[in-house]
């Protein structure tokens, strides 16, 4: 898109970086431009220049050092913090300092750490680094709290994910082995469905950890839709399979008669959702290109799970002369 063609056209000619990790340190009232407080704020924005993926850091002490050097000639031995507190009142006199990193009444103030990209690992060291100053430094009269801005909302936006993520697959697995396990009385039956899905959302993983894809609010829902999709080709083939058992057939032949059947309009399914969605590889819009090469993969390799893989591991599992001994109803559970 234009806006992402304008944005990499500005971060490699300009040193300027858009991903802001914005830091607030809290103080009491009219603390911020305390000697105390704002060297401490200076020691923090050394610390974070020296965290790996960090370009540079800006904070009132920063303004402060200059403004003073400012105020004496231009002279660089003039660029510190004064421990003079009425020299320092001055260089941090309400315009002299931008409002984007103090509030109104000085009792906050913000450190922008600005970072080379939005990498995962980057923001994770960048929040690693900020946290472990605070909890060495944090005092009654300095909080240092994370975090805003971009890079920080997608730090937070991260950390939540990480968690609901494993959620979401152990929810979504659970309910799908439970009604399996409703619908056909059989712990084999489980086994057989949900060891095809398990491994599509696994493969689904690595592929998208190649294409460079990261788990976010907007792909998150994607593995539990190809949950939800894949069990139905699953559901339908073990049905049939156990049907044509029951009639009496080897497992072979129960197996090409249930391909001839359901297969082929499970084949039919998946292929056709498959060529609905790969066109959507083309898309300007990124995130509906990374979707339409995730879901073509789902959709298909739940297909391929259910007509290959589950059948091998029914020939491996089910035993066809206990089959034969359900009764009818049973042995067929779930086939409207």
């Amino acid at each position: 898109s234009q806006y992402n063609l304008d944005n990499a056209f500005i971060t490699s000619n300009y040193t300027v970086s858009t991903d802001v990790f914005v830091v607030m340190v809290e103080t009491p009232v009219e603390g911020a431009a305390l000697f105390d407080n704002i060297t401490l704020i200076d020691k923090f924005s050394w610390y974070m220049r020296n965290v790996e993926g960090v370009q540079s850091v800006i904070s009132m002490a920063d303004v402060i050092k200059r403004v003073s050097m400012a105020m004496q000639e231009g002279n660089p031995r003039w660029q510190t913090l004064s421990r003079n507190q009425r020299a320092l009142d001055t260089a941090a006199a309400p315009d002299m300092i931008p409002r984007a990193l103090r509030n109104l009444d000085y009792s906050l103030a913000m450190v922008a750490v600005f970072l080379d990209d939005h990498k995962a690992e980057t923001l994770e060291r960048v929040v690693a680094a900020a946290e472990e100053f605070a909890e060495q430094y944090d005092n009654d009269q300095v909080t240092f709290n994370l975090a805003a801005g971009n890079a920080g909302v997608e730090a937070a936006t991260n950390e939540e994910i990480s968690v609901a993520q494993s959620q979401i697959l152990i929810l979504v697995y659970t309910v799908v082995a439970a009604l399996i396990f409703l619908s056909f009385r059989s712990g084999v039956a489980v086994i057989c469905i949900i060891i095809p899905l398990g491994l599509t959302s696994a493969l689904c993983q690595a592929l998208m950890a190649q294409l460079g894809i990261g788990i976010k609010v907007a792909t998150l829902p994607v593995v539990a839709l190809g949950v939800g999709v894949g069990v139905d080709y699953g559901i339908y083939i073990y049905n049939r399979l156990v049907y044509y058992l029951k009639q009496g057939l080897p497992m072979q032949e129960a197996y090409y008669m249930a391909l001839t059947t359901t297969g082929r309009a499970v084949a039919f399914t998946g292929v056709a959702l498959g060529v609905g969605v790969i066109t959507w590889i083309f898309s300007p819009i990124k995130f509906q290109a990374d979707m339409g090469m995730l879901l073509t993969f789902m959709f298909l390799w739940n297909m391929v799970g259910a007509l290959w893989l589950l059948p091998a591991l029914a020939y491996f599992m089910i035993k066809p002369e206990k089959i034969c001994e359900l009764p009818q109803a049973e042995a067929v559970a779930g086939t409207s």
